[in-house]
């Protein structure tokens, strides 16, 4: 992910469990929303971007479901705090 669109990022929602952390983000910059996931375990994570036409919080709550089509791969350290 660029680091210009990450700055705008703003979270709207969070949720943590068994070393998997799922947020819920908005990006200004892209007027989109963005479901990112962090796994403790296994240092993986994610990001994907909610399609058009489908409710973001359906993604946020089952993102391994939409995770193969549209899931950027980044550090989770990119994202902001």
């Amino acid at each position: 992910m660029r680091s210009d669109a990450l700055s705008t990022l703003r979270e709207l929602d969070a949720r943590a469990g068994d070393g998997i952390h799922v947020r819920l983000l908005w990006s200004e910059h892209g007027e989109r929303a963005l479901v990112a996931v962090a796994d403790e375990k296994t240092a993986d994570a994610f990001a994907i971007e909610v399609p058009e036409g489908v409710n973001a919080l359906t993604v946020f709550s089952h993102p391994y479901a939409y995770a193969e089509d549209s899931a950027l791969v980044y550090s989770a350290d990119d994202l902001p705090e």
